[in-house]
């Protein structure tokens, strides 16, 4: 079975279009058409749903993309392990983490951790911590900074980091002199938050399913500064951690009472054999002082 062809599948099934797919993959979208035509015809079913427009995927489809991760992972763990044998000194990582623990936490350390190491490469991924756990369990990375508070049996764990939760909003706001804000307060405010399936949105979307509070969401984004510049001008005020609001005069930071802790643990597959460049990438994270700061 042509592995290019399952590596092309299984980026059309999870993203469900083939326009947006060939882009992804960066074929024209003729040849990835053509490829999976050429797939089926292998393989001897019908995988695609072309005149269902609710369902990509067959019933085998589905069945051959569930199948089709797990031996990509598998050919993947051998080709790093493979590398590995060949030279200690390189490898790949694939690392995944949040764009705000990516832009505020990790510059410093990958810079320092590619200066020590300048033949290992990071394929850096970007999505919140429930996404990652979901990749790193259908073998897409090798390591991911994902919440600590909820384990997963078939991953292992090293907590990194263990913040406190705030209410950030700009300090002409009518709360910003006020020493504490409790959930129900700020779930009554024009509301600047991040995309569901982030902890900063979860703990606030969990308090207002459970009181049947209707939220005023006024904006929805994961970049961190446009965040900060809607909170800046009032737009909303929103959850975020203490640290990044410490250099900026216009905005200030109010705790939580009661108090909202955020842990966040390196993560990797229990089955999943680690290459030494990962070992040494978490070797660096666990040795150096204060590795997120």
């Amino acid at each position: 079975m042509n592995l290019k062809r399952l590596e092309y599948f299984c980026q059309l099934a999870a993203i469900g279009n083939f326009t947006r797919a060939a882009l992804k993959i960066g074929i024209a979208q003729p040849a990835l058409t053509i490829s999976i035509q050429k797939l089926e015809q292998e393989v001897g079913l019908k995988l695609i749903n072309r005149a269902e427009k609710n369902a990509l995927l067959t019933a085998e489809g589905e069945v051959l993309n569930k199948r089709a991760i797990q031996l990509l992972s598998q050919v993947k763990q051998v080709e790093l392990e493979l590398e590995d044998l060949k030279n200690l000194g390189q490898g790949t990582i694939r690392f995944g983490v949040s764009a705000m623990m990516g832009s505020y936490y990790f510059p410093k350390v990958l810079t320092e951790f590619k200066q020590k190491h300048p033949k290992i490469k990071i394929q850096l991924v970007d999505q919140g911590t429930a996404a990652l756990e979901k990749m790193l369990l259908n073998g897409e990375l090798d390591l991911a900074l994902i919440r600590g508070d909820l384990e997963n049996q078939q991953l292992r764990y090293t907590e990194l980091i263990n913040e406190e939760v705030v209410a950030g909003m700009a300090s002409t706001h009518e709360l910003a002199t006020e020493r504490t804000i409790s959930l129900a307060q700020f779930c009554q405010q024009p509301l600047v938050l991040f995309h569901e399936g982030y902890f900063l949105r979860e703990v606030v979307s969990q308090y207002s399913k459970k009181h049947h509070v209707d939220l005023d969401i006024r904006m929805e984004t994961n970049l961190i500064e446009l965040q900060k510049s809607l909170v800046r001008n009032e737009v909303g005020i929103t959850t975020c951690l203490s640290r990044i609001l410490q250099n900026d005069q216009k905005m200030t930071s109010i705790a939580f009472e009661p108090k909202i802790e955020f842990k966040l643990s390196l993560a990797w597959k229990k089955s999943h054999s680690l290459s030494n460049a990962s070992k040494a990438f978490m070797t660096y994270l666990s040795s150096t002082p204060e590795p997120l700061t």
